[in-house]
């Protein structure tokens, strides 16, 4: 009977957190297919079903390039966070030199710092690199530079966090499967790229996806560093969605931006819910 109780327990909890976790993501889907009054009255099903509002976003308004701005600055961000981040993990977890243990904390408090404490600098690194790229290549496409500097920049918050997991994993790889292949003649780079490589790639895959979350996610930066249509990413697009609907606040609107926004990572996620479990588990047991 205690079994039986248990297992009641247990599911009913498990229960609540799915109506938690999913319930506003839901909810969201709903008023996106209702009009904006719909966001005030509780209904827990549309009373109408109606796509003007992702007619709306996709065909009317510049949606969609905020969304390719976006994909654009976090393929670029994780591509060089993780490659810069998997060569100094192999770093700080192999090679043994005076503050090494010292650098791994500088790392953490510097991933520690927050965004609006270094906003005013970065403003002002922004407008000398826009100078600087203007004056040198000559190249004054709209968008172009502040999407650039967007890179940089996630990427320099980015590369603490990602060196720091990087290198946890990598510590619990085995020292023998190194030892072995020196013993074999194999380089440095070789270990790397054939022995490392393949074991570390579920953690890569994991680290990837939480720096790209991040970067999908942030909002004070990009709105800083973006002033245009063409450069916006999909937070500044979201805040910035006015009512040319035919209501004052489109709340329909940004709902339905929201789950356009939302639909991508809960697929990136499910496909590689696999590669992210051994990722999260990688390290944990030695041997």
């Amino acid at each position: 009977m205690n079994k039986v109780y248990d297992k009641i327990f247990k599911y009913s909890l498990q229960m609540i957190v799915i109506i938690f976790c999913v319930f506003p993501f839901y909810y969201s889907v709903m008023t996106s297919l209702e009009g904006s009054s719909a966001v005030f009255e509780p209904n827990f099903f549309p009373t109408e079903i109606n796509p003007k509002n992702y007619n709306y976003l996709l065909f009317e308004h510049n949606f969609p390039q905020t969304i390719l701005n976006s994909l654009f600055v976090a393929t670029v961000t994780v591509s060089i966070s993780i490659t810069i981040s998997y060569f100094a993990a192999w770093s700080l977890s192999r090679v043994n030199f005076k503050g090494r243990s010292m650098f791994l904390f500088v790392i953490l408090a510097i991933s520690m710092f927050p965004q609006i404490a270094v906003l005013t600098g970065m403003y002002q690194l922004f407008l000398n690199f826009k100078d600087f790229y203007f004056n040198i290549f000559d190249l004054r496409v709209k968008g172009v530079t502040s999407l650039l500097w967007l890179c940089f920049t996630y990427t320099m918050f980015n590369i603490p966090f990602t060196v720091w997991v990087l290198t946890t994993f990598m510590k619990g790889v085995p020292k023998e499967i190194e030892e072995a292949a020196i013993v074999d003649g194999a380089s440095s780079f070789l270990i790397l790229r054939k022995i490392f490589l393949p074991i570390m790639t579920p953690a890569i895959f994991t680290t990837a996806i939480m720096a790209m979350i991040a970067v999908w996610n942030e909002f004070l930066f990009a709105l800083t560093f973006t002033a245009t249509n063409s450069d916006r990413t999909i937070t500044v697009g979201i805040a910035l969605i006015n009512g040319t609907i035919e209501y004052e606040v489109p709340w329909g609107s940004i709902m339905a931006a929201s789950v356009i926004v939302t639909v991508p990572l809960v697929i990136i996620t499910l496909l590689l819910q696999g590669r992210i479990m051994s990722g999260l588990t990688a390290g944990s047991i030695k041997g």
